[in-house]
């Protein structure tokens, strides 16, 4: 049984920063690939990041790239997601995924985690 427990969000002002961790427990074998997802009010859940944690080669989407970082603390079984420059187009729940798949195969489908953690709230205001 995996369970993931994020944390770190928060309401900051445009401009601003927030690292949001996802800690983790259970059967590591299923969460070989971690994502972070986030669904802001009225939108479907879309793909932010995910890092294959055997290697820790990372995967961004377009909208985040040089702005947000995806690492990982294999010691304490965390992954993170570094937020900078933050706009109130970022608001929405964010949220952290496990799945099993090596090299992150299908990180951008929802349907490819197997387990999510219940969100954490990012607020960011102009």
């Amino acid at each position: 049984q995996v369970q993931l427990v994020e944390s770190g969000g928060g309401s900051v002002q445009a401009g601003g920063s927030l690292r949001l961790s996802c800690a983790a427990s259970g059967d590591s074998y299923k969460r070989n690939c971690m994502g972070w997802f986030r669904q802001a009010p009225g939108k479907e859940r879309e793909a932010v990041a995910a890092i294959y944690t055997g290697d820790a080669s990372t995967y961004y989407t377009d909208s985040v790239k040089g702005r947000f970082t995806i690492s990982q603390d294999n010691a304490k079984n965390t992954v993170y997601l570094q937020m900078n420059r933050l706009e109130p187009g970022h608001t929405a729940m964010y949220y952290c995924a496990a799945m099993s798949s090596r090299q992150c195969w299908g990180w951008l489908d929802v349907r490819s985690y197997i387990v999510w953690g219940q969100g954490t709230q990012v607020t960011v205001s102009s």
